[in-house]
């Protein structure tokens, strides 16, 4: 971050400034994490929030975004829901607190405020770059969350679902995990508004996935009309790895979801599948960046928008080819169905290679819907309105169809049909 101190503070700066203020003499962790915070967020004062001169922000212009920052709330009306799949491992977050239950065979749980409080989740509180406002938000504020290890060979056939409900005020949680070589599992994260105030919400999951290990992580965020959701994920592949990442955004007001992945071990692959449902006065940012730092991997990365209203929607992809990143392909595509005159939607592709042996794309398009489509459906007996809804469901049903499990795929539908249903 590259704002001077000097810089007059905005409403939302002072408010967070105050309430790590308030809130530090409460905050879990021994005198190694109490040092961590002050660090990390003395950090974050000096810079300030991101500004559009900072080109991983150029997009989402936090300084001017984000108007203000509530206060920190203890009691509120947080609670469970059912999970999206049934029968699934629910370990939810009221609030912020990490509510124990039963974890399957293989997998160990524990709250990750214990790590805090003993100082063992140190290493975890550090910035992933000069310019990750994400990493030093959250570090300095994370209260709770869950810590989680796959043993080695460990098959988890039920999905383990992450539930984090929050009212009004603020949360700030984290997921560091652990998938041991050859194990295989599917994590929902998922992340629920149900309060009638605004919140301000953080969300880092650390992930390392170890040798030949094949994982499918669901990030679902449906924050409430007027919250902020800042979420950053950081996933490092082992040799041979599988990691298919989908995220399906679709609720908050203020929107950045964060992607940083490594393929470090030979073999690795890596699948990004995301929709960004965008509607109101909405602003939706998906940045990522991903390392192909060794020789023989492969990555997809396919991303579906639809804009309704005066949505603001982006899509900011870096894939960086390693000088020993022989025979890697890499392919990113970004498609968008802009659905209002009022919507804007940005798209930043972005390769940086320094290998010569590989394969390598981009591409992106925004377009209304198609309307030779539309009319071949309107002149079949359909009413325009029904026309237009199933062309978008089918627009973004294909990303959704790609996923393994009748019962997940059933799920993730009827939540994008029912969000369509009220902005459509």
């Amino acid at each position: 971050m590259t704002l001077q101190a000097a810089n007059r503070l905005t409403a939302a700066e002072t408010q967070l400034i105050d309430s790590y203020s308030n809130q530090i003499g409460e905050l879990p962790g021994d005198g190694s994490v109490l040092a961590a915070r002050d660090r990390l967020f003395d950090e974050l004062k000096r810079g300030g929030l991101p500004t559009r001169r900072i080109e991983a922000w150029h997009y989402t212009d936090l300084k001017n975004l984000l108007r203000a920052v509530p206060d920190y709330a203890v009691a509120t009306n947080a609670a469970a829901v059912a999970p999206v799949v049934a029968g699934s491992s629910l370990f939810a977050l009221l609030q912020g607190t990490a509510q124990e239950n039963r974890a399957p065979e293989g997998v160990d749980v524990q709250p990750f405020r214990g790590k805090l409080a003993d100082g063992s989740a140190v290493s975890q509180l550090v910035a992933y770059d000069r310019d990750d406002t994400i990493g030093r938000i959250n570090s300095s504020f994370v209260r709770d969350g869950f810590a989680i290890s796959v043993e080695a060979d460990a098959v988890v056939e039920a999905p383990i679902e992450l539930q984090s409900v929050h009212g009004a005020g603020q949360l700030h949680v984290r997921y560091p995990v652990t998938f041991g070589a050859k194990s295989r599992a599917t994590v929902i994260e998922r992340h629920i508004g149900n309060g009638t105030g605004p919140a301000f919400v953080s969300a880092v999951s650390d992930l390392v996935l170890g040798d030949d290990a094949d994982v499918t992580w669901i990030i679902l965020q449906a924050q409430g009309k007027d919250d902020t959701h800042l979420g950053q994920i950081k996933a490092e592949l082992g040799a041979g790895a599988k990691f298919r990442l989908f995220i399906i955004n679709a609720g908050g007001k203020l929107v950045r979801q964060e992607v940083h992945v490594r393929t470090a071990g030979e073999g690795s692959d890596f699948t990004l599948r995301g929709i960004n449902l965008i509607g109101g006065e909405s602003h939706v940012d998906v940045t990522m960046t991903l390392g192909h730092d060794v020789a023989n991997t492969t990555s997809t990365e396919i991303v579906r928008n639809v804009v309704f209203d005066r949505g603001r929607g982006v899509f900011q992809g870096m894939i960086r080819v390693a000088p020993d990143a022989q025979k890697t392909d890499a392919r990113m595509a970004c498609n968008t169905l802009l659905l209002s005159d009022d919507g804007e939607f940005s798209v930043k592709p972005e390769l940086e290679i320094f290998a010569d042996d590989v394969q390598c794309a981009h591409g992106a398009t925004v377009a209304d819907i198609d309307h030779n489509h539309l009319y071949y459906m309107m002149s079949r007996g359909v009413p325009e309105k029904q026309a237009r809804a199933l062309l978008v469901r089918a627009f973004v049903a294909e990303i959704v169809e790609e996923l393994e499990g009748e019962a997940l795929v059933e799920a993730l539908e009827a939540l994008i049909s029912d969000w369509l249903e009220h902005h459509g």
